[in-house]
């Protein structure tokens, strides 16, 4: 047997999508073929503490399945790039600007991407003006409120008045000091999976997301077991063919590299497409929509993240 490739899996973090993280790492861990691979997961706690420090040497490559705040926003990238280690997905920059909804929309906008109708503040804007009100009036309700800098549907309401609003935002700042207000719209939600490098990336089929309710909250995300999404969506073709196009032209927009996810808003009776984010690491776990909508462009698991490391080592030279 040739000598298999020793895979850092990182998992956990700091960031309240921990769990998350662990259940996706395990996931990644578990399906990587052993005549290939010799995965180890690496543990980080919610203080930031690792459970095996990394160094040439001792790995050939880190996967790191980390979500949100500390995982997916640059700075475990950063700490990579300094350790000369190679890795899987986006580099600093791109995590850092897909991280942020604010940053990441400007970015958006400047490139002609369709993004939906939305505000910011900060927590000292909320707490000093005498028009909180003011602070939303360019929308209407219903609104949903969520943290800047997070995932995982974690820290998101939706709201439908004054009192509403005043929760929502109160629970947003729980996660982060950046609050991001949008305009509620009545369509269907679709994501579309990037691979590749930076300048010939693919996109998988278009999955569409069966929301219950208001909003598809972390527990149905995860907990659930309902089927959560339906794949491939049943689209028009015009329309797929959009998905794919603004996935590329975003993945391309913010300089990702190896994967993302780009999530969308289709408002039918409008036949319009909003791009609502994209995602540096979207979840891995079994029912993740990000490999299933590989699966169906005939892209197996084991096979979606064996290129994942292929474009880990291609970035890195190696």
């Amino acid at each position: 047997m040739a000598e298999r490739v020793r895979v850092a899996v990182l998992a956990g973090g700091p960031s309240a999508e921990h769990e998350v993280s662990l259940e996706s790492a395990q996931a990644v861990a578990d399906a990587l073929p052993v005549e290939r691979y010799d995965p180890a997961l690496v543990v980080i706690d919610r203080q930031g503490r690792w459970s095996q420090e990394l160094h040439q040497g001792a790995v050939d490559i880190v996967f790191p399945v980390l979500h949100g705040p500390f995982g997916e926003d640059g700075v475990v990238q950063g700490h990579l790039e300094a350790l000369g280690l190679p890795y899987v997905g986006c580099g600093v920059l791109a995590s850092a600007v897909a991280m942020d909804k604010v940053a990441m929309r400007r970015a958006f906008r400047a490139e002609g991407i369709p993004v939906t109708p939305h505000v910011w503040f900060t927590e000292h804007d909320w707490g000093t003006t005498s028009d909180r009100r003011g602070l939303v009036k360019s929308l209407d309700w219903p609104m949903y409120v969520k943290p800047a800098n997070m995932g995982s549907s974690i820290g998101i309401s939706r709201v439908t008045s004054m009192a509403e609003l005043h929760q929502g935002v109160e629970l947003a700042f729980g996660y982060d000091r950046v609050v991001v207000v949008e305009q509620g719209i009545i369509a269907r939600e679709l994501t579309c999976g990037v691979l590749g490098d930076h300048d010939t990336p693919d996109t998988s089929a278009a999955v569409e997301l069966n929301v219950r309710g208001d909003l598809l909250d972390y527990e149905s995300k995860y907990h659930s077991d309902y089927e959560i999404a339906t794949v491939p969506a049943a689209l028009p073709e015009p329309i797929a063919e959009e998905v794919r196009e603004l996935s590329l032209h975003a993945y391309r927009s913010i300089g990702c590299y190896g994967l993302a996810r780009a999530d969308f808003l289709y408002e039918e009776q409008a036949d319009r497409l909003y791009l609502l984010e994209i995602n540096t690491m979207p979840g891995f776990t079994a029912r993740s929509v990000y490999a299933r909508g590989w699966q169906a462009s005939g892209l197996t698991y084991p096979d979606l993240l064996g290129r994942l490391i292929d474009l880990g080592f291609e970035r890195s030279g190696a």
